[in-house]
């Protein structure tokens, strides 16, 4: 069908608040992680009178309990809400069509297709990478985060149980765990890079809003190119 003349409401206002707290909670987790991993060099005096770390520490657990949080919610509201809130967690993987349309989207952001084909909802190649980076990759670092963090806790706490008692075996040790929950931040970190880039492209380029869209949840169409359907 054509592109529509008026806006679409696509995006609910759940979706649109995950996406600010998502934001938000993996970029203090990201540099706290970093600074974790590297930490700063000590300051003179006493270690008593300074508690930068600890700081630093608290953000990057209070981050990590905001994007665990987040995460159920958005997995929730991907039941709750329209067709739109449900794309990235549950994509059309035996899809031929769909598949087709992962083809054409990395045509077009290789700067080998003339134009873009026009999606409401998120377009088939956003949906594949949000789905394994984005889902995957958060819930991995949410497993593996608490896991650490039970460490601290004591084998009496609920993070060792749910989490230390069998993450922590599983990949052979704590600095293990360690090591792959700092190579997917930098995954992550990667993926949000592309994302910001690929949304202004878009924004500029394809002929459809993309960075209004994520903040009112409105869809609208420079043209009357087809649209075409992720599914």
């Amino acid at each position: 069908m054509s592109a529509p003349a008026e806006p679409v409401y696509v995006y609910e206002l759940p979706v649109r608040l995950w996406h600010g707290i998502n934001a938000l909670a993996i970029s203090v987790l990201a540099v706290t992680g970093y600074l974790i991993a590297a930490p700063l060099p000590s300051p003179a005096g006493e270690a008593s009178a300074h508690f930068l770390m600890g700081y630093i520490r608290f953000a990057h657990f209070a981050a990590g309990y905001l994007l665990a949080i987040g995460l159920l919610g958005r997995l929730y509201w991907a039941y709750a809400g329209n067709e739109h809130a449900r794309q990235i967690f549950l994509p059309p993987l035996l899809s031929a069509h769909f598949w087709d349309g992962v083809r054409q989207e990395i045509l077009w952001y290789a700067f080998i297709a003339k134009a873009p084909r026009h999606y409401i909802g998120h377009n088939p190649l956003a949906i594949l990478a949000m789905h394994f980076v984005l889902v995957w990759g958060s819930l991995f670092m949410i497993v593996t985060g608490f896991a650490l963090y039970g460490e601290g806790e004591g084998q009496n706490s609920w993070q060792w149980a749910l989490f230390s008692s069998w993450v922590l075996p599983l990949f052979g040790g704590s600095q293990s765990v360690h090591s792959w929950h700092h190579l997917v931040m930098w995954l992550i970190v990667c993926f949000v890079l592309i994302h910001i880039y690929v949304a202004i492209r878009e924004d500029k380029l394809s002929g459809q809003s993309m960075l209004s869209t994520i903040a009112t949840g409105w869809r609208t169409f420079k043209d009357d190119k087809p649209v075409d359907d992720a599914h």
